[in-house]
C-alpha cells in the first residue's frame, strides 16, 4: 500500500499544471511563441518598442467623434428669426402719436421676429432685424421712429427663440433650454449654468449635437485646454454621459472584473492599481499580459503596425525597465489585462499534496 501511494504522488507531480487554479501560467498562453503561423503576435513592452508602437493605428472597440476647437464668437448676440423683442419707447413731445396724454413712456412687447426677419412695429411698420446686433437694431429702429417722434429715445430687450438658444439634454442638476447670454458663450459656461456634471458620471464625456452632427470629448480635456472650450451656436445640444470604455481584469490580480476608465487615458500600471495589485502568493510579476485585438486594417508588415490581430504583450514588473515601460504603456479600450499564476505556485501546491501523501503512506506496512 506504501509503494501505490508514493506511486500516485509521482503521478501527481508529473500532472502538476493540470491542478485547479485561479489563472494560466504565462508559459502556457505563449507556447505558439515558436510556431511558423502563430494565432496571435507576441511584442515584450520595453522602452525599445514603446514609440513604435504608440504610432500603431488605433483599435476600433470604442466609437470615436470629432471635437471643434473654440472659434471666436459675434461679440454680441444676433437677432435670429423666431426670437422675440420688447420696445420701450420714450416720448417727451406734447402730441404724441404714440403716448396717451401726459404719458412718456410706451412699452410695446412680445414683437416676434417672422421667419424672413422681420418685426412690425405701428406708424412704421415692417423692419428687417435679423442679423442684427441687439444695439445695431435699437438704433435702426430709434432712426426709423425720429420721422414720426422727433425726440423718440428706444430700448430693446431680446428674448432669444429656438434658433438663440441652447439646451443642456442631460447629465447635469439643471437640464433644460438656456437663451444665449452673448456671442461668445461656451459649452463650460454652459454647463455651469446647468449646475455643473452629475456625480454619478464616470469620467464625464461631452457630446456637442450640431445639425445632424455629433461631437465628442472629455470634461477633462475641456477643462485642461481652455482652447478646446467650444463657443456654441443657437440650436446646439449638449449633454453629458460615461465614459464607456473599459478594461477586463482577470486572473491572479486584486480583482477579476470590467474595469471602466476612470480618466482619459490609463497606463498599465494604472490598471494594476485599479483591479488591487497582484494576488500575493499567487500572481508571476513577470508575466503580466495585455491581450489586444486590432482592426484587420491594422496589420502590417513593415513595423507599422502588429502583424497579426490578435495582439498579446508582455510585461515584466520585476525590472526597471519594465516598470517604468509599463507606465507609459497605455490601456486601451477593450483590452484584457491578464496575471498570470506563478510556477513556482503550482509546485509548491504539488509538494504540499505530496508531502500530506507520502506522510499518510508512511502509516502503512511496506
Amino acid at each position: 500500500m506504501r509503494n501505490l501511494v508514493r506511486a500516485f504522488a509521482a503521478v501527481l507531480l508529473l500532472g502538476a499544471c493540470a491542478l485547479p487554479r485561479g489563472a494560466p501560467i504565462e508559459s502556457e498562453i505563449l507556447a505558439n511563441r515558436g510556431n511558423e503561423n502563430p494565432d496571435f503576435a507576441i511584442y515584450e513592452v520595453t522602452r525599445a518598442n514603446l514609440n513604435a508602437i504608440s504610432h500603431w493605428p488605433a483599435t476600433d472597440n470604442v466609437r470615436t467623434f470629432g471635437w471643434i476647437p473654440q472659434q471666436r464668437g459675434q461679440a454680441d448676440i444676433i437677432i435670429q428669426p423666431f426670437d422675440k423683442l420688447d420696445l420701450s419707447i420714450w416720448d417727451s413731445e406734447e402730441n404724441s402719436l404714440m403716448a396717451s396724454p401726459g404719458q412718456k413712456l410706451v412699452d410695446i412687447g412680445n414683437l416676434r421676429v417672422t421667419s424672413n426677419g422681420q418685426i412690425f412695429v405701428p406708424y412704421i411698420g415692417y423692419i428687417n432685424v435679423a442679423g442684427q446686433t441687439p444695439d445695431g437694431a435699437r438704433r435702426m429702429i430709434e432712426r426709423e421712429m425720429l420721422a414720426i417722434v422727433p425726440s423718440a429715445q428706444v430700448q430693446l430687450n431680446v428674448m432669444p427663440g429656438s434658433r438663440g438658444s441652447v439646451s443642456l439634454v442631460g447629465g447635469v442638476s439643471r437640464p433644460g433650454a438656456v437663451p444665449l447670454p452673448e456671442g461668445n458663450f461656451t459649452v463650460l459656461g454652459l454647463i455651469s449654468q446647468g449646475g455643473g456634471p452629475e456625480k454619478e458620471l464616470r469620467n464625464p464625456q461631452v457630446r456637442l449635437i450640431r445639425g445632424n452632427t455629433t461631437y465628442g470629448t472629455s470634461l477633462q480635456t475641456l477643462y485642461e485646454n481652455p482652447s478646446q472650450d467650444t463657443v456654441l451656436r443657437g440650436g446646439d445640444k449638449v449633454a453629458l454621459v460615461n465614459d464607456e470604455r473599459y478594461f477586463r481584469a482577470l486572473g491572479a490580480s486584486g480583482e477579476q472584473k470590467i474595469i471602466y476608465f476612470s480618466e482619459d487615458k490609463l497606463s498599465t500600471l494604472d490598471a494594476m492599481s485599479l483591479v488591487g495589485g497582484l494576488a500575493p502568493n499567487r500572481a508571476n510579476p513577470q508575466g503580466v499580459l495585455i491581450l489586444r485585438e486590432y482592426p484587420a486594417s491594422a496589420v502590417r508588415g513593415d513595423g507599422t503596425g502588429p502583424n497579426n490581430s490578435w495582439v498579446v504583450f508582455t510585461v515584466d514588473l520585476t525590472s526597471g525597465d519594465g516598470l517604468f515601460s509599463a507606465g507609459r504603456f497605455p490601456i486601451h479600450s477593450g483590452d484584457t489585462v491578464l496575471a498570470t499564476e506563478s510556477p513556482v505556485n503550482a509546485a509548491r501546491t504539488v509538494f504540499g499534496l505530496a508531502g500530506t501523501l507520502i506522510g499518510f503512506s508512511n502509516q502503512f506496512p511496506e
